[in-house]
């Protein structure tokens, strides 16, 4: 219990409650622990829960003529399905999958209500964050359509950086261990399409590549390529 007082007292919603009800609060609390690429749910299903990620990485995707489109990736910190428990017995819109063994603080739709309700500025977090998932998933979506496979997979890593990206003297790692499937599914492109753009980047010496982590070596350099997002 004090491990999760300690993570939720950190969490960005709840750092203005008050010690009482941030007790109140972790009573409520579930935890799960999920491996590696278990689903926590499906797209189409009930959803009455919102997921607070405490540790591991989890993948929101959508199935697509029997290919999955990844829409989002969420790590240590992040929350996810919060749109089904903003109203009630809404259908989940996409699915959400465990890329490696994942904690997760499980919050119902009653409790989640109660606690918006009481703390009006926590509603306000989750609108804003909400409004930069939508602006995130409308640029995917364009860049989807109308951009060639090569400008999709840079421009994709950008968004990577943006989310998950950790600056060294030398440049910045995206944080995250992705497979050449991953970054195609979350770029509308194939494999073998991957595996050859990441090639010319690393022979470019714009990109290296350590067990599976990606490092881009010049952000600005590597914007001009894309055109930014």
């Amino acid at each position: 219990m004090e491990e999760m007082l300690v993570f939720l007292r950190e969490f960005p919603f709840f750092k203005q409650l008050e010690v009482e009800e941030l007790q109140k609060v972790s009573s409520y609390v579930i935890t799960r622990t999920y491996d590696k690429g278990v689903n926590v749910f499906l797209e189409d299903g009930d959803g009455d829960e919102l997921y607070i990620i405490q540790s591991g990485v989890v993948k929101i995707y959508r199935e697509n003529e029997a290919r999955e489109i990844i829409l989002a990736i969420f790590t240590e910190g992040d929350f996810f399905g919060e749109m089904a428990v903003l109203e009630n017995e809404l259908m989940r819109s996409a699915s959400a999958k465990t890329m490696e063994e994942t904690t997760l603080y499980v919050l119902k739709r009653h409790d989640f209500h109660w606690l918006m309700n009481n703390n009006p500025q926590i509603s306000l977090k989750i609108m804003q964050t909400a409004l930069q998932r939508l602006r995130k998933a409308n640029e995917l979506i364009t860049d989807l359509t109308i951009l060639d496979a090569r400008t999709r997979v840079t421009r994709g890593l950008l968004r990577l950086i943006e989310d998950h990206g950790v600056r060294h003297e030398d440049g910045i790692w995206i944080d995250l261990k992705l497979t050449h499937q991953q970054i195609a599914d979350m770029t509308g492109t194939v494999r073998e399409t991957v595996t050859k753009i990441m090639l010319e980047l690393q022979n470019q010496n714009t990109i290296k590549i350590d067990k599976k982590k990606i490092f881009i070596y010049d952000i600005a350099k590597f914007e001009q390529l894309t055109g930014g997002i």
